[in-house]
């Protein structure tokens, strides 16, 4: 801590008066003095990081305990760490365990301060860098969240590692009660976007007319609890209560689905929900993913009805609005017999095969969601507009498909998984420690305890060189420090802290 106190009076001061001085000359400068200020509190913690950690290298090396089980195999390596405040470099001890053998029968060897600050093998970021390139990722690029990891930023084939490597948790969290509605709604659709190759590098094909044949899916499913307005007098809706799950190919689908039922069946009193509504555009992946496993309503969306609509009218020119009105009703009231008779009479209007292909399948859509087409336009109670399409656009398409970019299908199945983690409200810091599985310690690592006696008498060894040089300011820190290690702290290198009630420090 010597030379924290060291670099703060010789030089921070310094750059602090100078910074200041500046401003006064110049006060319009705000946000230049704000920038300047904040890089030079950053550099501070960097050096305040890097010097406890090595504090804490030195202190382990110190400890009777340690010696017992533990013989020096290297004294110093050097590592460094990429952190949100800049690079950290320190040196490490390599120990070998003086008890344990690995399976090939060679004595264990550890680094015990990678054990005290929960670093995995060869890490090279520390947890709130990588935070910072999951915020910046999942909502711009690769690039971008490299540049954001760190002031000395990292590679875009870094960031890729990272998210190539995410496992996610539970969806959800089960509740202790489960909510009571009326209505419950599902709504379903899927992104379309580009890879780069089907399975390796260079092995794409292309149709008889030059496209390439690279079209993958993400499926988008969220459920909800209806829609309110977003003020009291706002004529723009939001979803009430949604949960989003967003899943590539790599899930098998009826697993897939199984998951976001066990999700409303945890959640919801289903027994006493009036009726589930299903509002999607029917494509096969969910009608044959949900059935059969919960009693759903299929509402077809407003957007394909209108859709399908346009493409069975857009040649009747002048006659084209009251073509869709006489279909509209149709749907709504009358069979499916009274539908092919209109179709019918929209086809002697045209010798074009383009337009009679165009309204052959326009008339197979609607016919295959004929009772969901139904539901819609009837508008039953309990039946709330759709609004897949721009939640596609807004969760999945803004990041993964609306610019030009190219994925593989790992790539995009974790991209997906991670919007699904942000839309829900995820915290990305939490996400990043949950990759720590729980790796066993070291063999006799546990019983090497950072005691507030050991740690009293380690900063106590530096107090009297501390006092001479830089006063009351190095004993305030120094008693302090040591006050709150011999009263609260037992530090074990898993890196948790224990309290105790042992206040014979």
């Amino acid at each position: 801590m010597e030379e924290i106190i060291r670099y703060f009076n010789e030089e921070c001061i310094n750059k602090f008066c100078e910074l200041r001085k500046d401003f006064y000359k110049e006060p319009e400068n705000l946000a230049e003095f704000i920038t300047a200020t904040r890089k030079e509190t950053d550099e501070i913690a960097r050096r305040i990081v890097e010097s406890v950690i090595q504090e804490m290298n030195d202190v382990i090396k110190k400890m009777p305990i340690r010696k017992n089980h533990w013989y020096v195999e290297h004294k110093y390596d050097d590592k460094k760490l990429i952190t949100s405040v800049g690079d950290i470099e320190f040196k490490k001890t390599l120990y070998v365990s003086k008890d344990e053998v690995d399976e090939e029968g060679k004595p264990l060897s550890c680094y015990l301060i990678d054990k005290v600050l929960g670093l995995l093998p060869n890490q090279s970021m520390t947890d709130d860098a990588v935070a910072n390139i999951l915020e910046e990722t999942v909502q711009t690029s690769y690039r971008k969240g490299g540049e954001v990891a760190s002031p000395s930023g990292v590679t875009k084939g870094a960031v890729k590692n990272v998210i190539h490597g995410l496992n996610f948790p539970a969806n959800y969290k089960k509740p202790d009660k489960k909510k009571e509605v009326e209505y419950l709604y599902i709504e379903a659709d899927e992104d379309h976007y580009n890879l780069q190759f089907q399975n390796i590098k260079g092995d794409l094909k292309y149709s008889d007319n030059g496209r390439k044949l690279n079209g993958a899916i993400n499926k988008i499913v969220y459920v909800h609890e209806g829609i309110v307005p977003e003020a009291p007098r706002s004529q723009r809706y939001k979803l009430v209560n949604p949960h989003y799950f967003c899943r590539g190919d790599e899930q098998d689908n009826r697993a897939f689905w199984q998951e976001i039922f066990n999700y409303i069946e945890d959640t919801y009193d289903v027994e006493n929900v009036k009726r589930i509504y299903m509002n999607s555009d029917g494509g096969n992946w969910i009608k044959t993913g949900y059935r059969g496993i919960m009693n759903v309503t299929f509402v077809l969306d407003e957007y394909h009805i209108k859709q399908y609509i346009t493409k069975l009218t857009s040649h009747m020119k002048d006659s084209a609005d009251d073509a869709k009105q006489e279909l509209y009703k149709c749907i709504r009231s009358e069979t499916k017999a009274d539908f092919y008779n209109i179709v019918n009479r929209l086809k002697n209007c045209t010798d074009d095969e383009t337009v009679l292909e165009r309204i052959e399948d326009a008339a197979n859509f609607i016919d295959a969601n004929w009772s969901a087409a139904k539901y819609r336009l009837k508008k039953e109670k309990g039946i709330v507009g759709s609004s897949t399409e721009g939640h596609v656009y807004h969760v999945l398409s803004k990041r993964m498909s609306t610019n030009p970019m190219g994925w593989s299908r790992h790539g995009a199945s974790q991209m997906a998984r991670l919007l699904e983690y942000y839309w829900n409200g995820g915290d990305m810091l939490e996400l990043v420690k949950y990759q720590r599985e729980a790796l066993p310690m070291a063999a006799g690592a546990e019983e090497v305890v950072l005691s507030a006696q050991t740690k009293f008498r380690a900063v106590k060894s530096y107090r009297t060189q501390q006092q001479k040089e830089y006063g009351k300011y190095s004993e305030s820190i120094s008693a302090t420090l040591s006050l709150e290690k011999s009263k609260q702290l037992w530090f074990y290198l898993n890196g948790k802290i224990k309290d105790i009630n042992d206040e014979r420090y």
